[in-house]
C-alpha cells in the first residue's frame, strides 16, 4: 500500500512525524555519553529538523503549461530517445532545505507506478541515473512519466497515488525522504525550444512553469 496523501491544510508529509520521534528518540538514546541535557537538546535539534525537511506547504498552480515536480534546482536538461521518440528530460535537484514533496506536473490519469532498485549515490552527479527510483507514467491528452529519485542519504521514496488514479495539476504526487531528485520527461512533441527553465533555474513544485504546450 501506497501513503495516503496529505489532506488539505497538513503541513506535513505522511511519515515525518514518525521520523521526527525516532531522531528524539536517538538523541536520548545516546544520553549516557553526552549527558542527559545535551541528549535531549540534540534529540530535539534532529527532530526539528526532520519535521521542517517534511514540511509540506500549500501551492497554486497556473492554469496551463506542465509545471515543475519539485522544489530545487533545474539539474538535468536534455533530449533522449523514449520508446522510440525524441523526448526531452529535465530533472529538479532537491537540496536539504527544499520542500521535498514532489507535485504532478500536468492533468492525466496514473498509468502505472513503477519502482526499480538501484544504488544511493549523490542525486546530482551523473552515477545517480542508476539510482533506485519510481517511475509515474501519466496517460492524458499528452502522455509523460514522473521518476522520483534517491539520493546519497534518500532511501525512502513515497508515491501517493495507484494506476487508474486521476491526478491534476499541482496535485501532490509523492514525496522522498531526505534527499534526491525529481524529473519529467516531457510529452512527445515538446522540444527544448519550448522550455521555460534552463539548468540552474529555481523551482518550485507545482507553480514554477518548465514548458509551455498546446
Amino acid at each position: 500500500m501506497w501513503p495516503t496523501a496529505p489532506q488539505s491544510g497538513m503541513d506535513i508529509a505522511p511519515g515525518g512525524v514518525r521520523y521526527a520521534v525516532a531522531a528524539l528518540l536517538t538523541g536520548l538514546a545516546i544520553a549516557r555519553r553526552l549527558g542527559r541535557r545535551a541528549a535531549v537538546a540534540l534529540g530535539l535539534v534532529g527532530a526539528a529538523a526532520v519535521l521542517a525537511f517534511h514540511r509540506d506547504p500549500e501551492r497554486s498552480s497556473p492554469g496551463d503549461g506542465v509545471v515543475a515536480p519539485a522544489d530545487g534546482v533545474v539539474s538535468v536538461v536534455r533530449t533522449e530517445e523514449h520508446d522510440g521518440d525524441a523526448r526531452v528530460r529535465v530533472g529538479v535537484y532537491m537540496s536539504a532545505l527544499d520542500v521535498h514533496v514532489n507535485r504532478v506536473p500536468l492533468d492525466g490519469t496514473v498509468a502505472a507506478v513503477e519502482h526499480v532498485p538501484g544504488g544511493n549515490r549523490l542525486a546530482f552527479s551523473k552515477e545517480s541515473e542508476h539510482n533506485e527510483r519510481v517511475h509515474v507514467d501519466i496517460a492524458g491528452a499528452r502522455d509523460y512519466r514522473v521518476t522520483l529519485i534517491a539520493g546519497a542519504f534518500a532511501r525512502r521514496i513515497h508515491p501517493y497515488v495507484e494506476a487508474g488514479d486521476d491526478l491534476a495539476r499541482g496535485e501532490r504526487l509523492g514525496h522522498i525522504s531526505f534527499g534526491s531528485r525529481a524529473d519529467v520527461l516531457l510529452p512527445a512533441g515538446v522540444t527544448e525550444t519550448d522550455l521555460r527553465v534552463s539548468k540552474g533555474a529555481g523551482t518550485r513544485a507545482g507553480e514554477t512553469r518548465l514548458a509551455d504546450i498546446d
